[in-house]
């Protein structure tokens, strides 16, 4: 009687092994598959090489849309990022991370653009700006940058991506260095605050007269001061893209470069080509080699 119930173990052990190893198999046979009429289907993998041993990508197909969250890799193995789709297009939170693990962005993606909380972090975690888009992704509300030990650079509000009201910048150790008032994006200069933060009683120039006072404030009533810090539209800037590369460097009117480089990136983010613009003019295109 022993020997029979043992037997009947065993043969369960058995069937449950085989009929695990079936589903396993009918699984890994779903992959990367198309439905009677040629459209993706489930669950598919892209990988790096024919040899199919390291995978860029992964995700699920509905009709041959993307749908769910879909992760790509680096070279290392280690996550890419992570997007969400609806009918193929990014629709919900979002994450880019830095080969070494750490966060390198995230928010949430709709079509082409951020909306909502958005936050851009430098490679040892710490945040380098947190920003809040509007539903028609442009910056709207408080936003903020941050120096790499954590310190605030530059606070203050934008409406439909501009500038509006006091923003202010501070220097790596939390000093405030400067103030100045935009208006629907425009700069009133007679608003312009630059602070002195190295000495307590600082140095002042006003129409050639040198004074010395105990207050650190100076305003701009003879002379536009040096812009600092972010982008007004006027005077010399470089300007960066979402990937804290150089996209703009030179001097710009009304938020055009007039004379500087232009600087366009390949998908992989190394430098595609360099376009040298002079009095508003496109004068030479330079090439990687």
């Amino acid at each position: 009687m022993l020997h029979t119930k043992n037997l009947f173990i065993n043969m369960r052990l058995i069937l449950i092994t085989i009929l695990s190893f079936t589903i396993s198999l009918s699984f890994s046979q779903e992959i990367n598959k198309k439905d009677a009429n040629g459209l993706k289907q489930g669950k598919w993998v892209f990988y790096y090489d024919d040899a199919k041993t390291q995978i860029k990508k992964e995700g699920e197909y509905k009709d041959n849309k993307k749908t769910g969250i879909w992760k790509e890799y680096y070279v290392s193995g280690k996550v890419k990022s992570e997007i969400t789709y609806i009918k193929n297009k990014p629709n919900g939170y979002a994450k880019f991370y830095y080969e070494n693990g750490n966060v390198s962005e995230e928010g949430i993606w709709k079509g082409n653009k951020w909306v909502g909380d958005y936050k851009y972090y430098y490679k040892n975690g710490k945040p380098s700006y947190v920003w809040h888009y509007s539903e028609n992704g442009k910056r709207t509300g408080e936003q903020k940058y941050y120096h790499e030990n954590g310190k605030i650079m530059i606070e203050g509000n934008w409406q439909d991506g501009k500038e509006q009201g006091t923003i202010k910048e501070y220097d790596n150790t939390g000093k405030l260095i400067s103030e100045k008032t935009f208006n629907d994006g425009k700069m009133d200069e007679t608003s312009v605050k630059i602070y002195n933060t190295n000495s307590a009683n600082n140095t002042t120039k006003t129409n050639n007269t040198e004074t010395k006072n105990t207050n650190t404030e100076t305003t701009n009533t003879t002379k536009k001061p040096k812009e600092v810090g972010y982008f007004d539209g006027n005077g010399f800037h470089t300007v960066y893209n979402k990937y804290k590369l150089v996209d703009r460097e030179g001097e710009f009117k009304n938020g055009k470069l007039i004379s500087g480089k232009r600087y366009y990136y390949n998908p992989d983010k190394t430098l595609k080509k360099t376009v040298i613009y002079k009095n508003g003019n496109i004068v030479n295109i330079i090439y990687p080699k």
